[in-house]
């Protein structure tokens, strides 16, 4: 089993990144929300959950450690495998869909490509004994300082800046796109750097 990988980010595809650790490129299946905050040449850590088939070795990862048991919880409701596992987490971030699953949110699951209502209700039948409403809020804190942590610019004030955005009620993705997108931003003020990215928003 691979618990996760280290490595800089070789390369960002449609769905999977390509992970280079020691001369090895990894490709891992990642949630689309988990992408938006990774960059070409950066390093980080993913969790891994390595999927085994006949004649198929695929991993998925996750940023943090939260969302990969969310994963491996997803994988335990009948029906539900690795691709409309990661399909449901990309339609929804793992946080709202702990919130959706506490809430009975039924229309909330049922946006993911693939999960009907009759789905949706299951899984929410399945998982609702396995999570509480006080680990979600602590997870959820605790997702937003990890994302904003792993995609986000080395520099202070750019650092700064995301957390501003977020606290505006901007999603922690966007927030950090919007300010990767800056040119010049190392000369910048936090002040000067929120203006310039709120152009991009």
């Amino acid at each position: 089993m691979i618990a996760f990988v280290r490595g800089e980010v070789a390369a960002l595809e449609e769905n999977c990144l390509i992970l280079e650790n020691q001369g090895v490129g990894y490709q891992i299946f990642m949630p689309g929300s988990s992408m938006d905050v990774l960059h070409v040449g950066e390093r980080v850590r993913i969790h891994t959950y390595l999927h085994v088939k006949e004649d198929l070795l695929q991993l998925y990862g996750f940023l943090t450690r939260e969302d990969l048991r969310l994963f491996q919880l997803l994988l335990g409701v009948n029906g539900v495998g690795p691709k409309a596992a990661l399909g449901i987490l990309s339609a929804i971030s793992a946080d709202d869909l702990q919130f959706a699953v506490l809430s009975e949110d039924v229309a909330a699951i049922s946006k993911a490509p693939g999960i009907g209502k009759k789905t949706a209700q299951k899984l929410i039948l399945e998982l609702k004994d396995k999570l509480s409403l006080e680990d979600a809020f602590e997870q959820k804190l605790d997702h937003n300082m990890a994302v904003a942590g792993q995609g986000a610019p080395a520099g202070d004030a750019r650092a700064e800046a995301v957390q501003a955005l977020t606290a505006l009620g901007y999603a922690n993705s966007e927030a950090l796109r919007a300010v990767n997108t800056v040119e010049d931003s190392n000369a910048m003020d936090v002040e000067q750097l929120l203006k310039a990215a709120l152009k991009h928003m």
